[in-house]
């Protein structure tokens, strides 16, 4: 009796990108909780120059130890100095002043337009499509961040101030989103991370010494807590996060993850803050999800295809 000969069928690889992306929107949407904490016991400019300062010497020095090398050209070195003014100085600078007087929850209502704002500028500058899939997704998602920013504001408890400042660090953070994919830096993203956090934090050097004083630190274990947070969590993992969506995904699609940071913001602040949540604040979280299927849904496609034709 004959056997057939034996098949080796391949075993599908791990894919780790849906990982990346739940930590990633867990981390950002949590770092507004956290900083809220933070600027209520510590001024912003301190708070921050302390955090990107630390968590740039983290980073380097770790690189150091394990003689990776910096491999940077003095062209990327500048561009990950400039994004660090952009998305570590300005982004949460003016986010953080913001969150003085506006709530953990709004402040990640506000910055969740990012998606909206990035769509159109990398149409615009990157060459990415907007399709009508992406164009109804956005839309969606606006509507459901709309819908929620809308009651929020009903209630009155933010300040027009601070959403003035918390829209400025909405425009930071897009510019930083375009720069990075318009000008491309290569070389590990580790170590640009690290010259990113040093960048930021020396660029609020001079604030942290002229706006604050350091008297009006509240020394105590929620801001210790706080501040580790914002460091490991925040500077160093979900920034290296971050990036990488970029590149795996696009401008667009990465983007739209920021739809999730509002439920989970008002989540993570409802648990952890006490700040009031109602029923029709979690309406919004249906369009929003909508909103992400349909915008990320083709570069997921796309990259499907690609590991498909590849393997």
């Amino acid at each position: 009796m004959s056997l057939a000969p034996s098949i080796a069928i391949p075993r599908a690889r791990f894919n780790p990108l849906p990982l990346y992306i739940g930590l990633f929107c867990l981390l950002w949407s949590f770092a507004f909780v956290a900083g809220k904490i933070g600027v209520t016991d510590c001024p912003p400019p301190i708070l921050l120059t302390a955090r990107f300062s630390l968590a740039g010497l983290l980073i380097l020095g770790i690189s150091a130890l394990r003689s990776e090398g910096f491999s940077l050209t003095w062209r990327d070195a500048a561009v990950f100095a400039i994004l660090g003014v952009a998305n570590n100085a300005l982004y949460l600078g003016l986010g953080y002043t913001g969150l003085k007087s506006v709530s953990a929850g709004l402040g990640g209502l506000i910055v969740s337009a990012n998606p909206v704002f990035t769509a159109a500028l990398a149409a615009l500058f990157l060459g990415e499509a907007l399709t009508w899939r992406k164009v109804s997704g956005l839309l969606l998602g606006i509507a459901g961040v709309a819908f929620i920013v809308w009651h929020r504001m009903s209630v009155g408890s933010d300040s027009f101030h601070g959403i003035l400042f918390t829209l400025a660090s909405l425009a930071s953070i897009v510019a930083g989103t375009i720069l990075f994919k318009l000008l491309t830096p290569k070389g590990s993203l580790w170590v640009g991370n690290g010259m990113q956090n040093l960048a930021g934090g020396l660029a609020l050097l001079p604030f942290a010494f002229t706006l604050a004083d350091v008297n009006d630190i509240v020394p105590s274990a929620r801001l210790f807590g706080a501040f580790a947070f914002l460091v490991f969590g925040g500077s160093v993992l979900a920034y290296l996060l971050w990036f990488h969506l970029l590149k795996m995904c696009g401008a667009t699609a990465a983007s739209a993850y920021h739809f999730l940071m509002p439920p989970l913001g008002m989540l993570f602040a409802f648990l952890v803050l006490g700040e009031h949540v109602e029923f029709r604040d979690l309406l919004g979280i249906v369009p929003v999800a909508l909103g992400i299927y349909l915008v990320t849904r083709p570069a997921a496609a796309v990259s499907a295809s690609a590991q498909r034709s590849s393997s």
